[in-house]
């Protein structure tokens, strides 16, 4: 009797010291150490409101001939390093809004004679579709450079054509194929519409080889820098009008 007793009372003496001695053991817990490669697009998608800088704690690597001495306490601990991230402080491809905001304009893409290299002769149009700005070549080593918006994801094309053909405040025909995909989104559109300011092909076009594709205006001046046509490359209305100006039937256009 006096035996079990004992081990009862041996037991309860276990579990009350138990919690205790696991509290002791994490009442100082150790920072979170983390990878700066897996740190730093993390701290990225904090929002401003959240955090306007973030310190990150790296550990220094522990060679692999010493791992085994500093686990067991024979070397000493590695030199803990703070670094601070802004996450204000993003690469130039990020800080790319991704859809366009109404009555915004980015002032980079207003016209502009720029320092420009090319082989092609004066008059040929240069679109560089990843910057998004369209240049007419001068001569001189310079060139008019405008602000362009461009082909969506799964529109983008790349080629070299000459304009067949001009006009001022196009009537729109949308292909079929775009009818229909609009339709399955729950847009309808025309079967045609006649020229003017409420026109998506704005106040000019010219028209690019036998293809579907025009350089033309547009009633959005907003979506200028973003990647949002089906194909075309379109432009402020009044710097496809000056870019009109310049451009014969014949000028030869290089999509890059």
């Amino acid at each position: 009797m006096l035996k079990k007793s004992l081990l009862l009372a041996v037991s309860l003496l276990t579990l009350v010291a138990a919690p205790a001695v696991a509290q002791d053991r994490y009442q100082n817990r150790p920072p979170v150490v983390v990878s700066p490669d897996l740190t730093a697009p993390w701290v990225m998608q904090l929002g401003v409101q959240q955090a306007r800088t973030r310190q990150v704690i790296y550990r220094q690597q522990i060679p692999a001939a010493t791992r085994k001495q500093y686990y067991q306490g024979q070397v000493a601990q590695p030199q803990v390093k703070r670094r601070t991230i802004n996450p204000l402080i993003q690469p130039a491809n990020a800080m790319r809004a991704q859809r366009p905001v109404k009555s915004k304009f980015d002032p980079q893409y207003l016209p502009q004679t720029v320092a420009y290299e090319s082989k092609e002769k004066p008059g040929t149009i240069v679109i560089d579709t990843n910057n998004r700005f369209l240049y007419l070549v001068t001569g001189n080593g310079e060139a008019r450079r405008y602000g362009v918006g461009v082909g969506k994801p799964g529109f983008e094309w790349a080629g070299a054509h000459k304009v067949t053909r001009k006009a001022e405040w196009p009537s729109w025909t949308p292909p079929q194929e775009m009818i229909s995909r609009e339709a399955s989104k729950g847009h309808y559109l025309p079967a045609r519409m006649d020229g003017g300011p409420e026109n998506p092909l704005g106040a000019r076009a010219m028209y690019l080889g036998s293809t579907l594709y025009r350089i033309h205006g547009t009633n959005a001046p907003w979506t200028i820098g973003y990647a949002v046509s089906s194909g075309c490359i379109r432009m402020r209305n009044e710097d496809v009008v000056d870019l009109y100006e310049h451009v014969k039937v014949g000028t030869k256009v290089i999509v890059i």
